[in-house]
């Protein structure tokens, strides 16, 4: 699932390629990735692309003086520039493409892999009128220490849910939350209301230098190339079973019935293995 920094670099290569050309087409492959029907996306035909920024892990692409374009890549989505795109209108239906934005000439193509569609578009006149926008908490990457705990207060649910949950910080994935509890030394499953000082200390450095070398790295990369690039800087996430980079133990995983996070026993639990439901339901 593309988070904060691979986010924040396709609106860098959108700002570097797509600003200052305008919509000639916008190729609908299919229906359902629209949230909204009213503006039209034949609404954006004729208009200069303005800005490319984000909001949390929503991409938001301006379009004329009163339009954006907000995108959210979900798990298994993707946008994918092409300096030559094809003319030729996609049928409906077929193979990963959702839609096409044509930029006279190059333009980019918004797909999504496999059969559990998450991917979705709003054409909006204001970012806030996306339910999900609105209800995002602060941009992890302007969080201080001060603002972290005042986040985390009062949160009861494990440390590695307040980190993923959109309405207490935004931008922060799967992925990057294993990265930063790893760093920080820190279980997935503490309590974010019972973390001393010297544990949010460590949490607030792990947040900013995590996702601030992620975002260097990606930032300036072709759009191509950004997933290969996430995947290289990981230290633990995606890596069940290689030694930890830090103490050499092997890296563990906790299965969900949709996904999986890891960490190192040593370095984030004690030494403690822990409790994995899905593995003790196949012992019994």
């Amino acid at each position: 699932m593309p988070e904060l920094p691979e986010v924040e670099a396709l609106a860098y290569h959108l700002r570097e390629h797509a600003v200052g050309r305008t919509v000639t087409r916008v190729d609908v492959a299919s229906l359902s990735v629209l949230k909204t029907f009213d503006p039209q996306w034949t609404a954006l035909h004729g208009l200069e692309v303005t800005a490319a920024g984000r909001h949390g892990k929503h991409l938001d692409i301006g379009v004329g003086t009163e339009l954006h374009l907000v995108v959210h890549l979900a798990r298994a989505g993707w946008l994918r520039w092409s300096d030559t795109l094809s003319p030729v209108p996609p049928k409906q239906g077929r193979g990963p493409l959702a839609l096409r934005v044509h930029l006279g000439g190059p333009g980019f193509d918004l797909t999504e892999a496999g059969t559990k569609k998450g991917l979705a578009v709003w054409i909006v006149r204001d970012p806030a009128e996306v339910s999900s926008i609105a209800r995002l908490g602060p941009d992890a990457l302007e969080l201080d220490r001060a603002g972290l705990e005042q986040a985390l207060a009062g949160r009861t649910t494990r440390l590695k849910n307040a980190l993923t949950d959109q309405s207490i910080i935004a931008g922060i994935g799967n992925a990057y939350s294993d990265e930063i509890l790893h760093l920080a030394r820190l279980s997935p499953y503490a309590n974010p209301a019972k973390l001393p000082a010297e544990a949010l200390d460590r949490l607030a450095e792990a947040v900013h230098t995590v996702l601030t070398d992620a975002t260097d790295r990606s930032v300036g990369q072709d759009a191509a190339r950004l997933k290969g690039e996430k995947r290289s800087g990981l230290r633990v996430h995606g890596r069940t079973g290689l030694p930890c980079p830090v103490c050499g133990d092997s890296v563990r995983e906790i299965s969900f019935a949709d996904k999986a996070f890891q960490y190192c026993a040593t370095c984030q639990t004690g030494g403690k293995p822990l409790a994995d439901r899905r593995m003790s339901k196949l012992l019994k």
